[in-house]
């Protein structure tokens, strides 16, 4: 539960009492809401990133028009 709160690594390893990475990654168990989440997330972040891109044309298309106009 600490790590799907956000507990970084190391911090999971001071909570847990573990001093090396594989001991702790041992117990960290991956949840289908915690997998929801993470795709969800990065659903937006595309969404995002895909409008950003749709109001700048890319290189490509700067390219392109460019062309057409010559």
């Amino acid at each position: 539960m600490a790590a799907t709160a956000g507990a970084t690594l190391p911090e999971l390893k001071e909570r847990m009492g573990h001093s090396s990475d594989r001991a702790a990654m041992i117990y960290l168990h991956a949840t289908q809401e915690r997998h929801q989440e993470i795709a969800d997330t990065l659903s937006a972040m595309t969404r995002a990133q895909l409008k950003g891109t749709a109001e700048k044309p890319s290189g490509t298309r700067r390219a392109r028009r460019g062309r057409k106009q010559s």
